[in-house]
């Protein structure tokens, strides 16, 4: 394994190649709601001198992993920098306001990206146009994973927005699917299974919009009789703006009902690492007797954090529910 780490200091005009000078290196992403970072400690020598908005640039056996900008430094006295970086996403947690009308998640995404300077890799088409979504004083981060929330429950289809390196990103998990295996036999270092109905469960979906007519609010509710009865009535409420009628309202509830009303089976995995692997990405799982199933199935990663440190990859991450 040959890791590569370049800063490019701006002041200076030059480019320093620092992985014999690094002690360690931890690149982290999440699926949703947090840009990507890159943490390391840097034994400062020779002339390197590097500052905040300065490009970080880091890769094992020659494939990228992490792009992005110096944010943090902290120096002690015998000369460790410790540093934090970021990806694109962080230039999107700025406050904006927006109105958009019959946009689709990608539509937005480039117009937030243009109103700020950022560059746009692809970006797949939802094929859903959302009627109206009206935002003001809320971070473009959120707008846009609201955008891909929304897409979410009127498709039931899952999409990552992310930073890939060459710029802000838009994938379907399908279509990021990891070709390693990860059970007892390959990687597998530990593992915690956890199952509840306590977070992100809901047998019940109740929708509400304002009636400019009648000045009161109408409503719709879906629910599963089966799972009401084995675990009580867990509700899911939610309040609708914009262009709202009955059929649309319906139709987003029995979707989201579809998506919540399950038991939530989760994993926490520490694993000898996969470079590259990263949140919103789909790995196979190979784990029999994990609990009350036989685990061989790809799962989708909700975070992923990656060590690289004395020369030795590790990797822990969280899946999606499985």
């Amino acid at each position: 394994m040959t890791t590569e780490l370049l800063i490019a200091g701006k002041n200076a005009g030059k480019i320093w190649e620092c992985s014999n000078s690094v002690k360690s290196v931890v690149w982290k992403t999440e699926r949703t709601g947090a840009p990507g970072s890159l943490q390391f400690t840097i034994v400062k020598s020779g002339d390197l001198s590097f500052a905040e908005g300065d490009t970080v640039r880091f890769s094992v056996d020659g494939r990228l992993q992490f792009y992005g900008w110096v944010f943090t430094k902290s120096k002690n006295r015998w000369g460790e920098i410790d540093v934090t970086c970021y990806d694109r996403l962080r230039y999107l947690k700025a406050n904006a306001a927006y109105n958009f009308k019959n946009q689709k998640a990608g539509d937005i995404i480039r117009q937030i990206a243009e109103d700020f300077r950022l560059e746009v890799s692809f970006v797949a088409d939802t094929g859903y146009a959302i009627p109206s979504f009206y935002r003001s004083d809320v971070g473009c981060l959120d707008i846009i994973g609201e955008a891909v929330q929304q897409t979410l429950l009127n498709t039931g289809d899952i999409y990552v927005f992310f930073d890939d390196g060459d710029g802000l990103a838009l994938k379907r998990p399908q279509d990021m699917i990891s070709d390693a295996v990860i059970g007892e036999r390959s990687l597998l270092l530990d593992y915690t299974y956890k199952t509840d109905i306590d977070s992100q469960t809901y047998n019940s979906v109740k929708l509400v919009w304002p009636n400019e007519q009648t000045g009161t609010a109408d409503g719709v509710e879906i629910h599963d009789p089966a799972t009401v009865a084995r675990w009580g009535l867990l509700r899911l409420y939610q309040q609708l703006d914009g262009d709202v009628n009955a059929a649309r309202a319906e139709s987003q509830a029995r979707a989201m009902l579809g998506t919540y009303n399950r038991r939530l089976r989760t994993l926490s995995v520490s694993a000898l690492g996969v470079p590259g692997l990263r949140a919103g990405m789909m790995v196979r799982m190979l784990v029999p007797g994990l609990g009350d199933i036989n685990l061989d199935q790809y799962v989708l990663l909700e975070s992923v954090t990656h060590t690289w440190e004395n020369s030795v990859h590790t990797m822990d991450f969280d899946t999606m529910a499985i």
